[in-house]
């Protein structure tokens, strides 16, 4: 299976946020989204100063977490997975244009359709954001 978002995820833009899945080892999943000054966000967050939505972090955080999850189970496509719980984010330094953001994950369990993932959003080495997303999946 070629495991590219456009491919596995539902999403498109404006609001597909992961550009490239880098890959899965084991259960740790990496994917890429490159910031840029065109995003249609940062016309409203915030003039003057742009800076990414931490929520649209985590959403991207999450789309990374379906790839990566598409990639270990062999999903096709079709599949859909619904974002069903965020805890412990925190948000650690702002994302802002021109930044890579490099989406790294770990899949900690998948069973009966229920999925828990840690995930940390990075940029340059720093964290930029941070938390533990629950998924509820149809297969």
């Amino acid at each position: 299976m070629e495991n590219t978002p456009q491919t596995v995820l539902p999403h498109r833009y404006p609001f597909l946020l992961v550009d490239r899945f880098l890959g899965l080892e084991g259960d740790a999943f990496h994917a890429v989204k490159n910031v840029s000054y065109n995003e249609p966000f940062f016309q409203g967050h915030f003039p003057g100063e742009p800076v990414m939505p931490g929520v649209l972090i985590l959403e991207a955080l999450a789309q990374a977490a379906g790839l990566g999850l598409a990639a270990r189970e062999g999903f096709e496509g079709g599949e859909v997975g619904y974002l069903a719980g965020v805890d412990g984010a925190r948000f650690r330094r702002p994302v802002v244009p021109g930044d890579v953001l490099h989406l790294h994950g770990e899949i900690l369990t998948f069973r009966r359709g229920l999925c828990k993932v840690s995930a940390e959003a990075r940029v340059d080495g720093d964290v930029a954001a941070e938390a533990s997303l629950s998924f509820m999946y149809r297969v």
